[in-house]
């Protein structure tokens, strides 16, 4: 077993994986966003792993096919409240239903099980790890200053992602378009509030059929929780 100090607050994952090189990977982008991580080399010891370690959230691999068909129940039942996300190769119809969207499938980029991570750790009462920020499957890092849908990399520039960042930030408050200026150009800039609305519209069509933002006629911008 390994334990990485994370920020404070981040949250303890247990990652139950066999293939040690995607655990190692999966430690290094989780513990590079203040998360604590536990690896178990053995996911058919990850029931016994998760009540001993009482993590956060558990991140299982079942992509092993000689694995018990019911560890899935059981690393639930011994993590519990905490959520488990299974990674996996292709699944069939009963299982995906059973699994619901806290799954990761291989091959899969590591934001990808970040963004999973942060997603399942809404509602639990961990804050989500600093300088992400999630929308649905749009994820932002403000650190790093990247943007991606899923597992797609979005090329934002300077301006667009100030106003997603800000937007992202506020998720369910409704802007004017003088707010939005203020926000991502700064007051006084002297840009006209047509501004925002050719900027949003880049945003649209960048961030694809997920884009959270939404028009609020008569008024501004939100952007959907």
């Amino acid at each position: 077993m390994t334990a990485d100090p994370g920020g404070p607050g981040a949250g303890v994952v247990l990652v139950a994986e066999h293939d040690p090189a995607v655990a190692e990977l999966q430690r290094r982008y989780l513990a590079r966003e203040g998360f604590e991580v536990e690896i178990e080399p053995d996911p058919a010891a990850a029931p016994a792993t998760a009540g001993r370690a009482a993590p956060d959230v558990v991140v299982l691999d079942l992509s092993v096919a000689a694995l018990p068909a019911d560890l899935y129940r059981r690393v639930a039942d011994a993590a519990a409240p905490a959520p488990v996300i299974a990674v996996t190769g292709p699944v069939d119809a009963a299982l995906a239903r059973v699994l619901g969207d806290r799954r990761v499938e291989r091959p899969f980029a590591p934001r990808v099980l970040v963004g999973a991570v942060a997603e399942a750790l809404r509602g639990t009462g961990i804050p989500e790890p600093p300088g992400l920020l999630h929308a649905g499957p749009v994820a932002l890092d403000t650190r790093g200053r990247s943007a991606s849908v899923g597992d797609r990399r979005v090329a934002l520039t300077v301006t667009e992602f100030d106003l997603l960042e800000f937007l992202m930030g506020n998720p369910g408050r409704v802007f004017t378009r003088e707010q939005l200026l203020d926000a991502a150009w700064g007051p006084g800039a002297g840009a006209g509030s047509r501004t925002v609305d050719v900027h949003v519209a880049q945003l649209r069509a960048k961030l694809g059929e997920n884009n959270p933002i939404r028009t609020v006629r008569g008024v501004g911008y939100v952007l959907d929780r």
